[in-house]
């Protein structure tokens, strides 16, 4: 089973994604990407892990793809999260810190994110993916910055297209998406209105 839980930040994604791994009855792996770049980072790691089961095994991945073969099919899998995963991609194709990507870097990047939901949407045991929508806020001032918030957008859009069942957490609450519309016709909006 495929899960998606996404939202804004600081919404209580983590937590919709834990009491749903907790109710699994399976083990829990918990894969995470972060790293302690800095001491806030690092604080936000450590109540992540403070936050979760001792029993539950936590992977760190440096390549956002392989770890696919370090969980087995009887754990559930929790990837905390696919921004991370994306953001980590992101460091190995922009090589000089600069603000700008190459459209090879681009393109190698879009490679990468569809192998990585490919591998998402066929892996055969229990996941649950955490996304955060980044693109609620400002646009971001580099091209950098609004590579990551487009990659991330449609890698989240497609793996809640192919999820067995869809979350949008929005200030602790869940919103059920998997039974939503992804278009809209004018003529359906005429009828429900009358």
């Amino acid at each position: 089973m495929l899960i998606v839980v996404t939202g804004p930040a600081r919404s209580g994604k983590s937590r919709v994604a834990s009491e749903l791994a907790s109710s699994s009855g399976k083990s829990v792996v918990v894969v995470v990407g972060g790293r302690e770049t800095d001491p806030e980072m690092a604080r936000r790691i450590a109540q992540h892990r403070a936050d979760r089961p001792a029993d539950w095994r936590t992977l760190e991945v440096d390549d956002a793809i392989t770890w696919l073969g370090d969980v087995t099919d009887s754990e559930c899998a929790v990837v905390e999260c696919l921004g991370t995963l994306v953001s980590r991609m992101m460091e190995e194709l922009v090589w000089d810190d600069s603000a700008h990507a190459s459209l090879q870097a681009e393109t190698l990047l879009g490679m990468k994110v569809d192998e990585l939901v490919r591998g998402l949407r066929e892996r055969e045991g229990d996941t649950i993916v955490i996304s955060n929508e980044v693109a609620w806020g400002v646009v971001p001032a580099t091209p950098v910055g609004r590579l990551f918030r487009d990659v991330l957008g449609r890698a989240t859009a497609r793996l809640v297209d192919s999820a067995d069942s869809a979350w949008l957490i929005v200030a602790g609450r869940c919103i059920e998406l998997t039974d939503k519309p992804r278009t809209l016709a004018w003529q359906n909006l005429i009828e429900e209105s009358k």
